[in-house]
């Protein structure tokens, strides 16, 4: 069973597996954020053959969306022969939960002067498995397949895969793919107990370098919570080639 099966050219119906971590009759809003990537790049494929990548994709997430049918939505705001920005959302019931921007850009050579300074992570292999339904309900956490280490509370870094595809017979990129698993960020290396502190984010913003390689998703995260009510998870993103992107999510923190 896949996170989505489509009804209709712009209508999906939510599996079990989307099962929230807060709430089990909510969604994780994560496979969610991977269907608005699909989406886009569905739609990019039937306007354009030269197929731009997807840069960045921001996020704004604007309430909860029960495990249920959804419709999507897709615009070009600003259409461009080697640069475009393209909005896509997903609603419940005529309400909008979820909404994406993202930039595309078209691939060039700049090998020349391709490098970074991020520091790897260790690979998979080098890490202990670890069970997040441990910690967190829901479906989605049960489906997905974890590495950690745990460098200390609000520390650490991770790799995540899923065998659930994100969408039943149909062929989803490996962009998507990764897109389904970001918001897992904010909850693998967690500050402080979920059940005495609640802080989900309502944002989520990566930056890609290039479409992904592999199964795997690296995660280097640092979880911060201010005196105000106010956090940031900030991530690094890896894959089998390296250094993949960044990540961002503001959170807000509430004390039960």
């Amino acid at each position: 069973m896949a996170y989505f099966e489509r009804l209709g050219p712009s209508t999906f119906r939510a599996t079990e597996h989307t099962g929230g971590a807060w709430r089990e009759d909510e969604q994780h809003i994560a496979p969610a954020l991977g269907l608005l990537a699909h989406v886009v790049e569905r739609d990019r494929d039937a306007r354009r053959p030269d197929r731009p990548v997807l840069a960045r994709l921001s996020y704004d997430i604007l309430g909860t969306v029960p495990v249920d049918v959804v419709d999507t939505e897709v615009r070009v705001l600003r259409p461009g022969r080697t640069i475009e920005l393209v909005e896509a959302s997903v609603a419940h019931g005529g309400r909008t939960v979820a909404v994406l921007r993202a930039w595309l850009l078209v691939e060039r050579d700049s090998a020349s002067v391709a490098g970074s300074p991020v520091p790897g992570i260790p690979g998979p292999d080098e890490l202990e498995p670890w069970t997040p339904s441990a910690l967190w309900p829901g479906g989605f956490i049960g489906s997905v397949e974890l590495r950690r280490h745990l460098e200390e509370p609000g520390r650490g870094w991770f790799w995540v895969r899923t065998p659930v595809p994100l969408l039943a017979g149909e062929e989803v990129s490996p962009t998507a793919r990764v897109a389904g698993l970001l918001d897992i960020a904010n909850g693998m290396t967690v500050r402080a107990d979920p059940r005495e502190v609640h802080f989900p984010n309502v944002d989520l913003t990566a930056h890609l370098l290039r479409v992904p390689e592999g199964d795997w998703l690296g995660v280097d995260a640092s979880i911060t919570f201010g005196d105000n009510g106010i956090g940031v998870t900030s991530s690094q993103l890896h894959d089998a080639a390296g250094p993949l992107g960044s990540l961002a999510q503001c959170l807000t923190v509430r004390p039960r």
